[in-house]
C-alpha cells in the first residue's frame, strides 16, 4: 500500500502511525493564534512549500503539562501576565548574584544572560508541548521511569548513566528538536529530494531523502534513526525508525519527567512541518514505541522565524569537562566515603 507522492511500501504499524497522525494534525483554535490567513505560502522551484531558513523554539512553555494546571491553553491576559511575572523573575534572578554575595551567601547559579531560554510560552497559548493524551503527559510505563530514576540517580559510577547531550553524541529524534536552556535554533534548507535540518545544539544535521528510497537494512540502528519524508499537501512528513536502545527521548532539563526516557528498537516518529504565516512553521510529532510507552503521544509546537539570528560552530567534545569532571569527583567522593567508614 502507498501513500501520497511515495513509491515505497509503508508497513501496516506505520500506516497507522500515519493515519493518527492526521488525526492529531494542528487543531484550528489553536493555529488560529499564529496562522495569517492573508498569507501565501511561498514555492521553491519545484512547486512545493519552502520551509527554508532559519527558525527557534526558545520557550517557557512546559513539555509535559504541570499537574497543578488544568487548562489545555492559556487565553491572551494569562499569557500577558505570565510572561511578565518571568520577566520579573528573570530581572530579580540577574540581581540575586550580587545581592548574595553581599551577604556573604552562596551566589548560586548563572543568571538569565548567560542563556537563551527564551522568556515567553509558546504563541499559541498551549500549557504543555504534549497534545496527546489530552492531559498533556507522555503515557511512560513505569519500567523506563525506574530505568531513568535509576541512570539519574547514578550519574557518577559509570559514563553511560550519564545524558547523551552531556556525552556529545546526539539528543536524537524527536528530542533534538525539543527546547534547552540555549542554542535553540535549526536552519532548513530544501532541494528537489532532500530537506536537510540542521541542528545548532550538538550541531547535528539530518539530511532527509525525498526520494521515497525504501528505509536502510532494519539490522542498522543510529542515534537519531533513518529518515524518509513526503509531501501531504503542504505538509512535510517526516517518518524516522531504526533507532537503538541507547538514546533518551529527552536529554535537557526542559524534557522534566521524561528527560532520560529511553529509546528503544521498535521507536517510530512521525513528525509534521507545516508552514502557516511568514512566521511560523507548525511541527507536530507523534512517538510510537510499544517497548516504552503504554499509548502513541503527540508533542506540538511552532517554529518562529529568526532571520537575524546567527548559527556558530557547536564544539562540545573539545571543551567538554563535565564528563570526566563527573566521573572523577565521584571516584573522590567513594574514597571519602570508604576512608571515613573504617575511621
Amino acid at each position: 500500500m502507498q501513500i501520497l507522492t511515495t513509491s515505497r511500501t509503508f508497513s501496516v504499524a506505520a500506516l497507522a502511525l500515519a493515519v493518527a497522525l492526521v488525526g492529531v494534525a494542528p487543531v484550528d483554535a489553536q493555529v488560529d493564534r499564529v496562522r495569517d490567513p492573508n498569507w501565501t505560502t511561498p514555492r521553491t522551484p519545484d512547486g512545493h512549500p519552502d520551509l527554508q531558513g532559519i527558525w527557534g523554539n526558545k520557550t517557557i512553555t512546559p513539555i509535559e503539562r504541570r499537574e497543578e494546571e488544568g487548562r489545555e491553553y492559556l487565553s491572551d491576559e494569562d499569557m500577558a501576565a505570565m510572561n511578565q511575572q518571568r520577566a520579573d523573575n528573570s530581572a530579580a534572578q540577574d540581581a540575586a548574584p550580587a545581592q548574595r554575595a553581599e551577604a556573604g551567601r552562596n551566589v548560586g547559579g548563572y543568571g538569565s544572560y548567560w542563556l537563551d531560554a527564551g522568556d515567553t510560552w509558546l504563541s499559541t497559548g498551549q500549557t504543555s508541548f504534549v497534545i496527546d493524551p489530552p492531559d498533556g503527559r507522555a503515557p511512560v510505563k513505569q519500567w523506563a521511569l525506574d530505568a531513568k530514576d535509576y541512570n539519574l540517580a547514578n550519574e557518577g559510577d559509570h559514563y553511560q548513566h550519564l545524558s547523551v547531550w552531556d556525552r556529545c553524541i546526539s539528543r536524537g529524534v524527536p528530542g533534538s528538536m525539543l527546547p534547552a536552556g540555549y542554542n535553540n535554533a535549526y536552519r532548513i534548507a530544501q532541494t528537489a529530494e532532500h530537506v536537510v535540518i540542521f541542528h545548532e545544539m550538538i550541531h547535528d544535521v539530518r539530511i532527509i531523502p525525498l526520494s521515497g528510497a525504501p528505509f536502510v537494512d532494519g539490522r542498522i540502528r543510529q542515534w537519531m534513526g533513518d529518515s524518509r519524508a513526503h509531501w501531504d499537501g503542504d505538509a512535510l512528513v517526516v517518518e524516522t525508525r531504526n533507532f537503538h536502545n541507547r538514546g533518551w527521548i529527552a536529554s535537557s532539563m526542559a524534557g522534566g519527567r521524561i528527560k532520560g526516557i529511553l529509546t528503544s528498537p521498535a521507536m517510530q516518529v512521525m513528525e509534521r512541518f507545516e508552514r502557516v504565516s511568514e512566521s511560523t512553521i507548525m511541527w507536530t510529532a507523534t512517538i510510537e514505541d510499544p517497548n516504552v510507552y503504554t499509548a502513541p503521544w503527540t508533542i506540538q509546537m511552532p517554529l518562529t522565524a529568526e532571520p537575524g539570528y546567527q548559527m556558530f560552530e557547536y564544539a562540545c567534545h573539545e571543551g567538554n569537562h563535565a564528563v570526566p569532571g563527573t566521573l572523577s569527583g565521584q571516584r573522590y567522593l567513594d574514597a571519602n566515603t570508604e576512608t571515613d567508614g573504617q575511621q
